[in-house]
């Protein structure tokens, strides 16, 4: 991959176009899986020749690790910013709904990423290249975690497994990315809510 370029002007162009290949690439992933997806597949998909498709993506392996950096690390910060920056709900359920609500709109805008993602789960746990990412991953699973115990810990919520509950939910929200549609009946704030409410009316004390 190029070094991009130094001018200002340049480099938003640069960037602006190297997120479209990238978007090109991981709905190619998405649809035929990493490792079945060719060079001459994301060739097709960007509509690049092959020099300009390394000039922005560097290599197929690179191409993965940029898509789901762009997908784990935003999502963390932002979740972890509903969760403990200065607006945070007080509530721990205010704080589950929050933290839903924020993945599920990166759910929406990153269908392929999250897509991909859970495609790729057994790649990502055996290369070393993707160790950020599995770093990101579970900082974001520890913080779900973190907010179920302290509903626990305070009364509010009643769950006998608190892992096992963090582990549907994730389930719940990435899967969406199979099915969801923004243009469909529910948008993704809704959905967010209603994967929250299925899951406190089975857990919130009466």
């Amino acid at each position: 991959m190029a070094d991009p370029p130094k001018s200002p002007t340049l480099r938003r162009k640069y960037d602006s176009r190297q997120r479209e290949v990238l978007d090109a690439c991981a709905r190619a992933f998405a649809e035929r899986g990493y490792h079945g997806t060719s060079i001459d597949d994301l060739i097709e998909a960007t509509g690049l020749a092959r020099g300009g498709l390394y000039h922005y993506i560097g290599s197929k392996s690179e191409a993965l690790t940029r898509i789901l950096d762009d997908l784990m690390g935003p999502l963390l910060e932002a979740a972890t910013a509903a969760v403990e920056g200065p607006d945070a709900p007080a509530s721990a359920a205010g704080r589950l709904r929050a933290m839903t609500r924020i993945w599920m709109h990166q759910v929406e805008t990153h269908r392929a990423h999250v897509a991909v993602f859970e495609q790729e789960r057994r790649t990502l746990e055996r290369d070393p290249a993707w160790s950020a990412v599995r770093d990101d991953r579970r900082a974001f699973e520890a913080l779900l975690l973190r907010v179920l115990r302290d509903g626990v810990r305070t009364g509010e919520f009643t769950i006998p497994d608190p892992d096992l509950t963090a582990l549907a939910l994730l389930g719940m929200v990435n899967h969406s990315a199979l099915w969801f549609a923004p243009d469909g009946r529910l948008d993704a704030e809704q959905v967010a809510d209603g994967f929250v409410d299925l899951l406190l009316r089975g857990v919130r004390n009466s």
